[in-house]
C-alpha cells in the first residue's frame, strides 16, 4: 500500500520535523516525507533534511512583498507539483490566508506548544507561568483560518513546577511535541481520524479533553 506523502513547512531549525523524519525511517510507519518547503532561505532544518535525501524547497515570502495571497499560491503549486497529501507545519511562522488553508481542510495540521484552547498565539510557556497554571503542554491539530483554533487530534502533558523557567518548561513541552506530533500524523495517514461537528474523532471516539489530561508525575 503507498505511503502517504507529506510536505513539512518549517522557518526555522525544524525539531519537530527532524522527530517526524525519524519516524516514518520506521518500515510500518504510514507516512513518508517528501518534500520539506521554508519560506527562509537558510533555514537550518533544511540542511537537516537534505542530509535525510528529502526534496527542499524555499519560496521566500519577502519577494511577495505583501501578497501573502501570491505567496500562498507559489506553496500550492509546490505541493501539488510533489503529489502531496498531507501538510505538517513545524515552526513555519507565516499567517496562512483562508483560501490556502482551504484547498488543505483536513489535510493540513500544526502543533501548538500549550494545551489549547489556552494560551493561543505566542510566548505560551511565559503566559503558562504568569498565569500559575499547574498543566502545561502541546496540541496537534487541523489547521483552520482561524489562529490555533482547528480541532484537535492529539494533546499530551506535563506538570509545571514550583520552580520552572520558561526555558525548562519550554524543553518539557518539547519533548512532549516530539512525542505526540509523529503519533498524530500517524493515525492521520491511516485514516483514522475524521472531524464531525468541528471535533476530531479518533476511530469513532472524540479526542480527550485537556482537563482530563494527567501529566506523568
Amino acid at each position: 500500500m503507498a505511503k502517504t506523502r507529506v510536505a513539512v513547512l518549517i522557518s526555522g531549525r525544524g525539531s519537530n520535523m527532524a522527530a517526524l523524519i525519524e519516524a516514518t525511517k520506521a518500515p510500518d510507519y504510514p507516512a513518508e516525507i517528501v518534500l520539506v518547503l521554508s519560506n527562509i532561505a537558510d533555514a537550518g532544518g533544511l540542511d537537516t533534511a537534505r542530509r535525510e535525501g528529502i526534496d527542499t524547497a524555499v519560496v521566500d515570502h519577502k519577494a511577495f512583498g505583501k501578497d501573502r495571497a501570491a505567496f500562498d499560491r507559489a506553496m500550492h503549486e509546490l505541493l501539488v507539483a510533489h503529489k502531496i497529501d498531507l501538510v505538517c507545519l513545524a515552526g513555519f511562522m507565516r499567517l496562512l490566508t483562508p483560501e490556502f488553508v482551504g484547498l488543505w481542510s483536513e489535510r493540513m495540521l500544526n502543533i501548538h506548544p500549550a494545551l489549547l484552547p489556552s494560551f493561543k498565539g505566542l510566548d505560551t510557556h511565559k503566559r503558562a507561568l504568569e498565569a500559575h497554571a499547574k498543566v502545561h503542554g502541546a496540541t496537534v491539530h487541523f489547521v483552520v483560518p482561524e489562529m490555533d483554533a482547528g480541532p484537535t487530534i492529539m494533546q499530551g502533558a506535563v506538570a509545571v513546577r514550583d520552580d520552572d523557567s520558561e526555558s525548562a518548561l519550554a524543553a518539557r513541552v518539547l519533548t512532549v511535541e516530539h512525542r505526540i506530533y509523529p503519533e498524530a500524523l500517524r493515525l492521520v495517514a491511516e485514516g483514522r481520524v475524521t472531524v464531525v461537528d468541528g471535533r476530531c474523532l479518533i476511530d469513532g471516539k472524540p479526542v480527550p479533553d485537556a482537563g482530563t489530561l494527567m501529566p506523568p508525575a
